[in-house]
């Protein structure tokens, strides 16, 4: 299976430790695995204009990085999105490029998809949850899990080894 990995963050810290955690154990079941670190890129948001609906043929009339995302979201079989939650969803970058597949309507291939979430606070989550679910709903993607890390839990191990079996499990 061909694993696309959304990396939100704009840093390198607790979402990128559980999304290496991911790729390991997916890698080590024999999965093809893409990081694609969303968070540094520059993924203006939608400008609605419909040009990727009507001349565009599926392409958006911007041209940024999501052009380096696209291919990735068109021929992956699962899609992941990771993110801190700074206050309370996905990070901006994130969003944008969720938002951005529009172009497309959903992942040409995808039918299974997963969610990593970092924080300092517990309790924050709901509403990337609720953007994850809602999108993945209308693409009529599988969830495949949600993970969670809250202060102390990043980075540990015992969570990274929950990354891992998830992701193993696939």
């Amino acid at each position: 299976m061909k694993i696309a990995i959304l990396n939100g963050s704009p840093k390198v810290g607790n979402t990128a430790a559980m999304v290496n955690a991911f790729a390991e154990g997916a890698k080590e079941a024999g999965h093809e695995v893409e990081i694609l670190h969303v968070g540094k890129m520059k993924i203006a948001g939608c400008l609605a204009c419909e040009y990727c609906h009507g001349k565009g043929e599926g392409k958006c009339v911007q041209k940024d990085d999501m052009e380096k995302v696209m291919p990735a979201y068109k021929e992956a079989d699962m899609v992941v999105y990771a993110s801190p939650v700074y206050y309370f969803d996905v990070t901006a970058q994130l969003s944008a490029a969720m938002q951005r597949v529009y172009a497309i309507g959903k992942p040409t291939k995808a039918t299974k998809a997963a969610l990593l979430l970092s924080s300092g606070s517990p309790n924050v989550y709901s509403g990337a949850i609720n953007t994850y679910q809602n999108m993945i709903g209308y693409m009529g993607l599988k969830d495949m899990g949600i993970i969670t890390a809250a202060g102390n839990e990043n980075c540990s191990e015992a969570k990274l080894a929950e990354v891992r079996n998830l992701a193993k499990s696939l």
